[in-house]
């Protein structure tokens, strides 16, 4: 690791206010994010605004992908951040050891729960091709965040304990390196036109239409898509007036091109939604992590602060849920007898189980450790 002398730039580097850069580093990435956005799409209006991103940054590389790496990026600056400045046990040499943990744990976590919570006919599903098992196809989509956060609170206790560290000062360096990475992985889920919002009014100021939805669309209403098949290149396996599985994957890339003929005939046949993902990514990341940057301004008791991601996290998803459209798969069974969804019903054990850590850790007869702000005791 780097000696003292050639650590990364400090975060605080604004004197007196030792929030600015921190502060500045966000704003300066949305405002990079979404001019992007506004450039690679011509003509760009507010409202009813048809998604022609495209999901590939450079083939083969995703947003997605790397949405991923920027948030874990993120997570080390700030758990370095909190061990450089001595409010941690954890030696700087072990902060890229956790966060490699914690992106296992993640990652896999993500995965099976996704395919516990929402998809379980994934784990008897087998294909001929690579991965050949359902729940291996990373690739065709399909993480939850309450999976993921399970996940990295195991990795936790196992790094934990490995290191004969403090657990509950481990899960708060995890909750105070995870929000940024949440709001980055929303930004990248409307960049794939993926779990996109609810239906909403035409004139909307925010209103997108995500031609997307259209892989949901049953046979009857594909039919209307069989005059674009003429400006597609021709398919010698094409069935006249039909729109197969392919062809419907080809009038979408044809739409992330901008191709003028096929958006006139699909973008009049589209739901005006709700860009659930973008109010998401304020609500669970960028909010979340103002919250915890206020309650960490300063050293807590261990555990404080995980309590304090998990309550905030849980009210912040719980909000986002009355604007994203639940699975196709699952949707029938959104909304039952209790009025929730699947992912608001997770969120209020969620927002349980925060209010516990607090109370408790609040009550032990422990020093107070962490905080980002030097100097701050």
């Amino acid at each position: 690791m780097l000696a003292e002398s050639d650590r990364a730039p400090k975060l605080n580097t604004v004197p007196g206010r030792p929030a600015a850069t921190l502060v500045a580093m966000i704003a300066a990435t949305v405002c990079v994010s979404a001019s992007h956005a506004i450039a690679m799409t011509p003509g760009l209006t507010l409202a009813a605004w048809l998604h022609t991103l495209d999901p590939f940054a450079i083939w083969p590389i995703r947003w997605y992908g790397l949405s991923y790496l920027f948030g874990f990026f993120l997570a080390y600056l700030l758990i370095r951040r909190v061990v450089a400045i001595g409010h941690s046990t954890l030696k700087v040499d072990q902060v890229q050891d956790l966060i490699i943990t914690l992106a296992i744990g993640a990652v896999v976590g993500g995965r099976l729960g996704y395919v516990v919570f929402y998809k379980p006919e994934l784990l008897t599903t087998f294909t001929g091709h690579l991965p050949f098992w359902g729940l291996l196809a990373i690739n065709e989509g399909g993480m939850a965040s309450h999976g993921g956060i399970i996940g990295a609170v195991l990795a936790a206790v196992w790094f934990a304990r490995r290191n004969r560290l403090s657990l509950p000062h481990v899960l708060d360096l995890a909750a105070f390196g995870t929000p940024l990475g949440l709001a980055f992985g929303r930004i990248a889920n409307f960049i794939n036109g993926e779990l996109y919002g609810r239906a909403c009014d035409p004139s909307f100021p925010l209103a997108v239409k995500f031609p997307q939805e259209m892989l949901t669309w049953p046979g009857e209403k594909l039919a209307a898509l069989a005059p674009a098949l003429r400006f597609l290149p021709d398919d010698p396996n094409a069935i006249p007036g039909q729109v197969t599985g392919e062809q419907l994957h080809r009038i979408l890339d044809a739409i992330q091109s901008h191709n003028p003929d096929i958006i006139a005939i699909v973008q009049p046949l589209l739901t005006p939604r709700h860009p659930s993902q973008l109010y998401q990514s304020l609500l669970e990341g960028f909010l979340v992590f103002v919250v915890l940057l206020a309650v960490w301004a300063k050293p807590r008791k261990p555990l404080v602060l995980g309590g304090w991601f998990a309550l905030s996290y849980g009210i912040a998803r719980i909000i986002g849920e009355f604007f994203r459209l639940p699975d196709a798969h699952i949707a029938a069974q959104e909304f039952g007898h209790w009025g929730i969804t699947r992912g608001q019903l997770l969120s209020v054990f969620l927002v349980l189980a925060g209010v516990v850590m607090v109370v408790l850790a609040q009550r032990r007869d422990v020093p107070a450790m962490g905080g980002w702000r030097r100097g701050v005791e």
